[in-house]
């Protein structure tokens, strides 16, 4: 794949308490993703390790030496179709810190070069699992991305950071599954994306769950914020979409995004002496 494209297969299944389950579903997608000749494998949040109040109460009596085991076979197989990955898990700490909640990206060796800790969480999530502090950042093809997690989308201050830091695409992972039905999630988080890809310029690969009952399917969406590529509700499925960097899109904010940002917040003269502007209570 020539400079600034990346083939990108954005997975989904249902997630389980069971990491066995995960795991081969997690396989089956790593060989299907490189015989459709993807390049990077992008999973849902805690993909392998279920999501703790979700899929199980508590990490009390949890099986950390099975989903170590797990992820090693993952990072074998990895290496041996040469993917990159992004892959959903629970990373413990050191005893009585409460783990992450977390994306590990695993190059075409089969190392993890690095993890995205979930920066912000719900009530419930931060009585489970501790946040992390940092971006996660790389460079594949040449097309710079970064990694984020479901409820770090409520955030914009975090994607202005990312564009600021030059970023072109952003791989993020969710879990809004095994819910009764349909919720305020079906009509808002899907666009949010879209917001959030389109006042950002960005590519966006958006993973979820797909455990019945889940209120949207994953998709990819561009940088003008139009969803290219969906997944079908409620069943495994996979989706292979190439990022271009060198598509001509729709961006009425270029030129104008970084006075904002800089705290321009109007790109109309700044020293304009008219009193007809300045009265705004006559016609």
């Amino acid at each position: 794949m020539r400079a600034g494209k990346i083939k990108i297969a954005t997975c989904q299944f249902p997630v389980s308490s069971s990491v066995k389950r995960n795991a081969k579903h997690i396989r089956g997608f790593l060989s299907k993703a490189k015989k459709a000749r993807g390049e990077i494998v992008h999973f849902s949040e805690c993909a392998l390790s279920g999501y703790v109040g979700t899929d199980f109460p508590t990490f009390d009596g949890y099986d950390w030496d099975l989903l170590k085991a797990e992820t090693l076979a993952i990072l074998d197989q990895a290496h041996r179709l040469e993917l990159w990955v992004v892959l959903g898990s629970t990373h413990p700490l050191t005893e009585p810190n409460k783990p992450h909640n977390s994306l590990y990206l695993i190059d075409p060796e089969g190392k993890i070069v690095d993890r995205y800790d979930k920066r912000f969480g719900m009530p419930g999530d931060l009585r489970r699992l501790t946040p992390g502090n940092r971006f996660v950042t790389f460079t594949l093809n040449g097309v710079k991305c970064a990694l984020l997690i479901c409820f770090d989308l409520r955030f914009p201050e975090l994607y202005r950071e990312l564009f600021k830091l030059g970023v072109q695409c952003v791989f993020q992972s969710f879990y809004n599954a095994r819910q009764t039905g349909p919720s305020v999630h079906t009509h808002i988080m899907r666009q949010t994306m879209q917001c959030r890809a389109a006042t950002n310029h960005l590519w966006v690969s958006m993973a979820n769950s797909s455990g019945r009952y889940s209120p949207y399917p994953s998709c990819v969406i561009q940088p003008d914020g139009l969803i290219v590529s969906h997944a079908r509700t409620n069943r495994g499925d996979m989706l292979v979409n190439t990022i271009d960097l060198n598509k001509r899109l729709y961006d009425p904010m270029a030129g104008y995004r970084e006075l904002a940002i800089a705290g321009q917040l109007t790109n109309g003269p700044g020293d304009l002496d008219d009193p007809r502007s300045r009265n705004t209570t006559r016609l």
